[in-house]
């Protein structure tokens, strides 16, 4: 099977444990797009926070972002894909978010608004590489629907929120952890997998001929449906019997392994 296009999730995958894009593995992917395939990353951050990345590989590649919700082309910046959260879902998730009491924030426009700046907004600050919007009102930051809505809280209590919202929830939301004290809401036609639909639509790629490499509950979605669905050596037990197979771990440049021994196949 000639595999066309592969995409990778960024933290635990693409990284290594450092946060660092290693060497061998930028080459790796050089290699893979020189060759005329489509390496495209794939994350739960907005843009802002893979700016980094795209300027480490000075690709034009496209950028799954929000885990589904937008698919951008990293240096023009052109948006293939798009799917907000519905208005109505939106105020459901942060009405609810409000009764537990958790710390809601909002992606929108590529903005990131939150009610205070707490300790979690810093840290998540941190994390994002993006300056909050501090606004009295959510609600009417999602007026016109929203990317994403994150609710970040102690592992225990985000694992509680996930056993019981469910029932809470309109059937157009999905949601799960992207780090285990981050509870992440998309629309249900948001997901790294719908993504990867998209973009074989646009590059005219058949879905057996994808690769999809992660290593988070995230990432399942893309690795069952790609062509060749990937877990890294330090996936979970779930994940990995999800897979086709495991490469190396993020530490041992797994994606690169990846490539070298899908590229000429």
């Amino acid at each position: 099977m000639a595999y066309k296009l592969m995409a990778v999730d960024i933290d635990g995958t693409l990284l290594n444990d450092n946060g660092e894009l290693t060497e061998n593995t930028k080459n790796a992917i050089r290699k893979w797009v020189e060759k005329g395939r489509i390496f495209t990353i794939a994350s739960g951050r907005p843009i802002q926070g893979v700016e980094k990345l795209n300027k480490a590989l000075n690709l034009d590649v496209p950028f799954i972002t929000y885990n589904g919700a937008m698919v951008v082309m990293g240096k023009s910046k052109q948006v293939l894909y798009e799917q907000k959260l519905s208005p109505v879902d939106s105020i459901d998730i942060i009405r609810l978010g409000k009764k537990y009491n958790t710390t809601i924030m909002i992606w929108n426009d590529n903005k990131l608004f939150v009610t205070e700046l707490n300790e979690r907004a810093k840290n998540y600050k941190m994390i994002s590489g993006v300056e909050p919007v501090v606004v009295n009102d959510l609600e009417r930051a999602v007026e016109n629907g929203t990317t994403k809505i994150l609710w970040y809280d102690e592992v225990e209590k985000i694992q509680q929120y996930q056993e019981e919202i469910g029932e809470y929830l309109s059937n157009n939301v999905n949601f799960h952890t992207s780090r285990p004290y981050f509870l992440e809401f998309v629309d249900k036609n948001a997901s790294k997998a719908i993504a990867m639909e998209k973009l074989g639509r646009y590059f005219g790629i058949k879905q057996s001929e994808m690769i999809a490499v992660g290593d988070g509950y995230n990432d399942l979605s893309m690795i069952e449906y790609a062509g060749l669905g990937v877990a890294m050596a330090n996936s979970p037990d779930e994940v990995k019997q999800k897979a086709d197979y495991i490469t190396l771990s993020n530490e041992e440049d797994g994606v690169a392994h990846v490539i070298h021994k899908f590229l000429s196949e």
